[in-house]
């Protein structure tokens, strides 16, 4: 009986230092990627890629607090790993989606806020970027503010023109060229 009591002792601790790590984890990211003048959209997905890597970590210590043994640990694993690699292989272009977002967030000069077309000959699209993903980039169009979902894989694929105030503007109807 005295080793439950201690174990779940031991979850508390290992759950009260997760909250008080995702709490400051949060803040401490914020701020200093904040100095660095990163963009808004960035930041939240460097808190969201650190909250799930402090999470692994918790759920990791509570199977040592709770006596796990380890080849137990390495089954449950590999067998994630082998159903994802599956899944991702079923969807490759999830994957590729997953991994233009690691590009658009370091390489790609698009933030939240911008307004983009994408040029394509077939189905080209306008609208300003409300949110980046690790899948999709959302636009708000124009045209009765509908958001239109793009793959991040079609963003690397495409051509992309970001548009500068006058342009969004020309777009939203608010400045009329005259006509010739």
């Amino acid at each position: 009986m005295a080793l439950y009591k201690i174990q779940v002792l031991e979850s508390v601790a290992v759950l009260a230092v997760y909250a008080v790590v995702h709490y400051l984890t949060k803040s401490f990211v914020n701020r200093s990627l904040k100095q660095i003048q990163l963009q808004r959209g960035r930041r939240k997905a460097v808190v969201k890629a650190v909250h799930l890597m402090t999470f692994v970590s918790a759920v990791f210590m509570l199977a040592v607090v709770w006596g796990v043994e380890q080849s137990e640990i390495a089954v449950f694993v590999g067998t994630t790993l082998t159903v994802l690699g599956i899944a991702f292989f079923a969807q490759w272009s999830l994957l590729s989606n997953f991994t233009s977002s690691i590009l658009l967030l370091f390489a790609h000069p698009i933030k939240i806020g911008d307004t983009l077309r994408i040029l394509d000959k077939d189905f080209p699209v306008d609208g300003e970027v409300s949110d980046l993903t690790y899948l999709f980039v959302h636009l708000k169009s124009f045209d009765g503010g509908h958001v239109i979902t793009v793959p991040n894989s079609l963003i690397l694929q495409k051509s992309v023109l970001i548009m500068d105030r006058n342009a969004r503007e020309v777009l939203e109807g608010v400045v009329h060229r005259p006509s010739e």
